[in-house]
Formats: structure tokens, C-alpha cells, sequence
């Protein structure tokens, strides 16, 4: 392991210090400003953040020295400039395309080969918090990647704003990628992306990701079916508790499917998720478990029963991302 210094906070330097990061590498990072992506690695204590030079002593007790020569990042409303000239623009009046690109969970060794394909040849790449940043690697340095990521709790970028990014730059002729954590229509809004393009007759196209909700289990040792034990699953969206008037789902319902459940984006509401389904009729002794920056190299998983699993994670420090599986599942390869 070494310690490793990266000058520059853009998304370029980010994917530098994922890299190093899934080596067990120490990592400082050197910028005055840093996108989302990387503030949130930092306010994790993943990597620490200087926001000036380091005295002499620090740099020279680096075994690693990166000066990534990062674009501008700026806001993603400055990187809508409508007769730009960007590697890859076409004659006025030809639109270029849009793809949706699913990124899967972290590791860049589970996104797919035709979304790696669609990331080398990208003039534009709009990409999102949770993707895996070495995939960026294959981005090429003339191309211009924005920043949209939404950090809860913190900065967040408009879905209207993203929208209007994707079809600008579409129709200055350039292929744009949409870079998504998982799978762009699971909880990803992908939907609504694809609409607005349509919308603004701009060409676009999906490449599926692998999603969180079966690879995050499955990455912990937890498969989502089994013989003999359960014959599917559900997948549900945890971002708001059971009661909010903005909840469509019914949680009674769910307590008595007899099918795994996963729930995703659900760290913060687990308690009030874990008290509907004992109340809906589940057993509370039924097996549960949360795994955590699935795919990376801190992926952690506790377990707990139903009626355990929030003090569990509660005791732990677990926080997003992480899913949550409730089910015979849990134990059924231990």
C-alpha cells in the first residue's frame, strides 16, 4: 500500500483516486474545489482534502505523486454553451444521441462492455455520484464530463438541469452518455431522461446496468431466490417511511408475499420500514441484513432480525448507499 498525493478535485481526478482506493492506497487529495463525488468520499473520511499545498514534509512523504491536468468543472449550468466547439461536433442542423448508460454497482469490473464502449467513443459524459469512477478511464481526455451527482443532504443538481444538458448538448451534434449508478430505470429516473429527449427529438438509447437491488446481495453472499426457500422478490424504494403522504407503497401487503424483499434507499427510514412490516404480520425473527458500498473496497454487511436490523445498522455507523434484504435468504448460505 502506498500513500498516494492527487492534485486536482475534477472527476478525472476522482477516477484516479477510486483507482487507488481499491488498492487499499492511502489517498490525499490537492484542490481548492472538489466535485460532489469527491466531497463525499472525503466527508466519509475516505480520503482527506487539502485545500491548499501541502507544506514540503507532506508532499515529499508521498510514494505517489498525481497531477491530473483536470477540465474546468464549473456548475452544469456553465457547461450548457450552446456553440461550443467540442471534439465531435457535426455539421450544423445534425443532432447527435443520447445513452442511457447503467454503471452497475461500484465495481468496474461489473459494467457492461457496451456501456465501456459507449463511455470511449462520448464527446460529453453526464455522469452521477455512485458510478464507478475508474470506468472514466476510458473517457477520452478531449471529451468534456460533467458533474450532476446528487449527494443527500448536500449539493444536488435539478433533474430539470440534467434534462436540459443531455438535449443541448445532443443537439450541438455531440453523443452524450448519461452515466448512472445501477440500472437507469431502477429508482435511476432514467425514464425521465428518455422522455425529454424524445420529447425534443433528440435520438437516444439504453444500455441496461446491472442493478444494486440483486448484485448487492449477491456480492455479500446473499442470493434474492432460492430453491426451496423463496420463489421471488420484491424490489421497493425506501427514500420515504411508511405513512408519508408521498409513499405509494403498501407495506401490510408486503409483510405476507412470502418473497424476499429489498429495499433501496433505505438507511435512513429502516425503523419505521422494519415496525410496518411486524406490524403487517411478518415474524419478527425473520432474517435481515443490509450490505454497504456493495462492490467496493468498503463493502461492509451486518445482519439482525427485523425486529434488530435498525439498531444494527444504527450501532454500526452504516449509511448510504446500502440495501436492505428481509428474508430466509439472509441466512440460507451461512
Amino acid at each position: 500500500m502506498s500513500r498516494v498525493l492527487v492534485v486536482g478535485g475534477g472527476l478525472r481526478a476522482a477516477a484516479a483516486v477510486s483507482a487507488h482506493l481499491a488498492q487499499g492506497d492511502t489517498v490525499v487529495v490537492v484542490a481548492e474545489e472538489l466535485v460532489a463525488t469527491l466531497e463525499d468520499l472525503a466527508d466519509r473520511g475516505l480520503v482527506a482534502w487539502h485545500a491548499r499545498a501541502l507544506v514540503l514534509d507532506d508532499v515529499l512523504a508521498a510514494d505517489v505523486v498525481l497531477r491530473r491536468p483536470d477540465q474546468p468543472s464549473g456548475s452544469p449550468e456553465d457547461a450548457v454553451t450552446p456553440g461550443a466547439s467540442l471534439s465531435g461536433d457535426t455539421p450544423p442542423g445534425q443532432v447527435g444521441e443520447v445513452v442511457l448508460v447503467g454503471a452497475g454497482p461500484g465495481d468496474p469490473d461489473l459494467m457492461t462492455v457496451g456501456g465501456q464502449r459507449a463511455l470511449a467513443e462520448a464527446d460529453v459524459v453526464v455522469t452521477d455520484r455512485l458510478v464507478p469512477l475508474a470506468a472514466l478511464d476510458v473517457v477520452r481526455p478531449d471529451a468534456l464530463v460533467v458533474d450532476v451527482a446528487k449527494v443527500p443532504g448536500g449539493r444536488s443538481t435539478p433533474q430539470e438541469t440534467i434534462n436540459k444538458l443531455l438535449v443541448e448538448h445532443a443537439k450541438a451534434g455531440r453523443r452524450v452518455v448519461r452515466l448512472k449508478g445501477g440500472d437507469p430505470f431502477v429508482f435511476g429516473r432514467g425514464g425521465e431522461e428518455l422522455l425529454a429527449c424524445v420529447a425534443a427529438g433528440v435520438p437516444v438509447r439504453v444500455v441496461p446496468g446491472v442493478t444494486s437491488s440483486v448484485s448487492a446481495p449477491a456480492l455479500a453472499g446473499i442470493p434474492v431466490t432460492h430453491r426451496g426457500t423463496t420463489q421471488g422478490f420484491t424490489v421497493v424504494s425506501g427514500h420515504v417511511p411508511p405513512g408519508h403522504p408521498d409513499g405509494t407503497v403498501d407495506w401490510k401487503a408486503l409483510a405476507s408475499t412470502g418473497t424476499t424483499l429489498v429495499v433501496l434507499m433505505g438507511v435512513r427510514t429502516l425503523p419505521a420500514i422494519a415496525e410496518a412490516l411486524v406490524q403487517g404480520g411478518l415474524d419478527p425473527r425473520t432474517p435481515a441484513a443490509v450490505v454497504a458500498d456493495a462492490g467496493l473496497p468498503s463493502q461492509r454487511r451486518v445482519d439482525g432480525t427485523v425486529a434488530t436490523i435498525a439498531d444494527v445498522v444504527a450501532e454500526s455507523g452504516i449509511g448510504a448507499p446500502a440495501v436492505t434484504v428481509v428474508g430466509h435468504v439472509v441466512d440460507v448460505l451461512s
